[in-house]
């Protein structure tokens, strides 16, 4: 009895520490990173202000990044190629309304690494940066920068949300109201329509658009990618099964795939169409809703959502199907390939 006693506590203690260097390891490449990003910036304010200087003698910018190259390359080895360079004089350039930071830095003439452990301005990775750097639009950089902060994406992930449009695909699903606060806070959830997308995006599951696949071959494959389908949904998504079966009147009933958004604190269904979307589809999840709003929710938890993911969403038929006050059941396109940023502006300008 003793030396189990013993092994279990000498386990518990061995879990602690782990997680104890696991914390600390975490936190040193945090701010080992929070460092480079830092100096990078510096070095482009530097770089900007010393041919601010010298503005009047004509080739004087590139001139003085071929001699800073070399020399620093002599000095600290590779990381300092002329584009490099360049890419931390575009990194000031495009965020130096951050100056504040940067003002009290050069006030209390410290360095940027006894600075980092102030509040940061920026909180991702230089390679984040770069690519945020592509995207002309402020606001929507500013999002992609937020978003990517607070869900802890990968470069991976940011490019493929940003290649997937997702900005665009967001703005065109909400009202122009609350369309600057995804530039502003970030894609926050506080009521069902937030919690959809026009369309969604299901290049993942290696589907061909014109190949031929039944309802059931789509739901097999998104359960085949369910991380990377819950990513698509976005925040807050947890899921619950796929063809949950409910019975009354001796018939039984499935919902293709169930979730449940711990930010809304309420069920969400899906139900995949192949085909056009019909009024009987939209009746049919106006069932589902009701009977998880009855019997499966409890009294604290919000109502139910159902979402329709379909080939082609017909609007005019979801809308003479449903109420004109609905905010539980939404009919929304999804598509297997990226969209074209292009056609997807020219929706949000018509």
């Amino acid at each position: 009895m003793g030396k189990i006693v013993k092994k279990q506590s000498h386990k518990k203690l061995y879990e602690n520490i782990k997680a104890l260097l696991h914390e600390a390891r975490s936190a040193i490449a945090r701010n080992i990173n929070t460092a480079m990003v830092l100096t990078y910036f510096e070095i482009g304010r530097m770089i900007v202000v010393d041919e601010q200087q010298g503005k009047k003698r004509a080739g004087y910018a590139e001139e003085t990044l071929k001699n800073l190259s070399l020399d620093l390359t002599k000095e600290f080895g590779k990381g300092f190629s002329e584009r490099n360079l360049r890419a931390f004089r575009q990194f000031y350039l495009t965020y130096n309304t951050r100056a504040i930071w940067q003002s009290s830095i050069a006030k209390s003439k410290t360095n940027v690494l006894q600075a980092s452990n102030d509040k940061m301005p920026f909180r991702l990775s230089w390679t984040h940066y770069l690519l945020l750097m592509r995207i002309a639009n402020e606001e929507e950089r500013r999002f992609y920068e937020i978003e990517a902060a607070a869900q802890n994406w990968s470069i991976r992930e940011l490019e493929r949300q940003f290649n997937s449009s997702l900005y665009e695909r967001l703005v065109l699903s909400r009202d122009k109201k609350k369309v600057n606060d995804l530039s502003k806070k970030g894609h926050i959830l506080t009521t069902p329509q937030d919690a959809v997308k026009e369309p969604y995006v299901l290049e993942f599951l290696g589907l061909k658009e014109e190949s031929s696949y039944s309802e059931t071959d789509l739901e097999t494959a998104i359960i085949n990618k369910i991380e990377h389908f819950m990513l698509e949904l976005g925040k807050g998504f947890l899921f619950a099964g796929r063809q949950q079966r409910f019975t009354f009147d001796e018939e039984h009933f499935f919902v293709d795939l169930v979730f449940y958004n711990r930010l809304l604190r309420c069920f969400v269904l899906i139900d995949l169409k192949i085909g056009k979307l019909k009024h009987q589809d939209i009746g049919q999840m106006q069932m589902y809703v009701n009977y998880y709003d009855r019997m499966m929710k409890s009294p604290d938890e919000n109502s139910t959502i159902g979402i329709i993911l379909c080939k082609e969403a017909r609007k005019a038929v979801v809308e003479f199907t449903l109420p004109k006050d609905n905010e539980q059941i939404f009919a929304r396109k999804y598509q297997l390939y990226l969209p074209s940023k292009e056609e997807l502006k020219k929706q949000l300008e018509g």
